[in-house]
């Protein structure tokens, strides 16, 4: 496979990272469109109707973000452009929308245990189950694809244990404010960004041999990227997530709850690299093997993008800011298979 060359985002070469930061990003101008007494209702409502009862009620507010919510309806009817072979209609941008609906719905249940509501099937238990016989803990690195709660379960099952999220502190803030609103008795395992303690509390973890997990799809804007082929365009993609396993020198391992429609979800892992074999390795060689890891995530979203369309729950304009001219000609062609 062509490994494509990536370009931070200030347009500098791929060996320099210094560059000035990227400015907001797109998903942090848009307010969700969600409350915490709504969450509260649908709550109560379907943990007393049952899910059956209350599937109805995906639909209705599926079609109504589809009917009113434009900005994030051109955010999917271009991502469709891009995924699906053919021009989307109005149908596959009302099948995205519902996906993710579901996948709120459902998550109700599983947060409170109701797992024998699910078929779940998994792939990728052997390199897991390999990693950790180490016993030094690794990085799982997911993005808004499908169920994290849906992945969680079955990672659980797989290892006995739960994966501690490392999130931005806003970010941490709502997950305990959802979880509140869904279950007062359920508990996140979370560590924030930004304190103090927050790198000791990660080593720590790993240390123990645990597992834990970053979305890398999404950069508030303020750190530094790399500009990537993703889809027929050019997306940047947040270095810190890397950036952080190479300097604890721990495997990654890509991570996606796939939502198949129904009651069924499908969990896939994949190992992508493991910087623990970096050791005392030299600055650059560090760099390449970051950059490396970084477009091999890339590629591997791309592929299940492609696999299961419906499942991508960016509803911003995920290539917003368009590249230069200058940052286009220095990235390679998406990469390719070889025969």
């Amino acid at each position: 496979m062509n490994r494509p060359n990536p370009v931070p985002r200030d347009g500098s070469r791929a060996a320099n990272e210094s560059g000035a930061a990227a400015p907001a990003a797109a998903w942090t101008q848009h307010k969700e469109r969600s409350s915490l007494l709504m969450l509260r209702i649908m709550s109560w409502l379907s943990l007393r109707l049952g899910r059956s009862l209350t599937r109805p009620l995906v639909y209705a507010i599926a079609a109504y973000f589809v009917c009113f919510a434009p900005t994030a309806r051109r955010a999917s009817r271009d991502y469709l452009a891009r995924v699906l072979p053919r021009k989307p209609t109005p149908l596959d941008g009302f099948k995205q929308v519902l996906a993710f609906a579901s996948t709120i719905h459902d998550r109700v249940y599983l947060i409170n245990d109701r797992f024998d509501l699910f078929q779940f099937r998994a792939e990728g238990e052997a390199p897991m189950r390999s990693v950790l016989s180490k016993n030094r803990g690794a990085f799982l690195i997911g993005a808004h694809l499908g169920s994290f709660e849906a992945l969680s379960a079955v990672g659980r099952c797989m290892t006995g244990t739960r994966a501690t999220m490392l999130m931005f502190e806003e970010n941490a803030r709502k997950i305990n404010q959802t979880l509140a609103a869904i279950n007062p008795r359920a508990t996140a395992d979370i560590i924030g960004m930004g304190n103090v303690d927050s790198m000791l509390n990660v080593r720590q973890r790993l240390d123990e041999g645990g597992m834990v997990g970053m979305l890398a799809d999404r950069t508030p804007g303020n750190e530094a990227t790399l500009l990537l082929p993703f889809l027929g365009g050019y997306a940047a993609f947040p270095i810190g997530p890397f950036r952080l396993a190479a300097l604890m020198a721990r495997p990654v391992l890509f991570m996606a709850g796939i939502y198949e429609g129904g009651n069924r979800y499908f969990s896939h892992f994949e190992l992508i690299a493991d910087f623990s074999e970096l050791g005392d390795a030299p600055a650059a060689q560090r760099t390449a093997a970051i950059h490396a890891a970084i477009a091999r995530y890339a590629a591997t979203l791309e592929k299940h993008c492609r696999a299961t369309p419906y499942n991508w729950f960016n509803f911003f304009d995920f290539w917003s800011p368009a590249p230069t001219l200058a940052q286009v000609h220095s990235a390679a062609p998406p990469p390719e298979e070889n025969a």
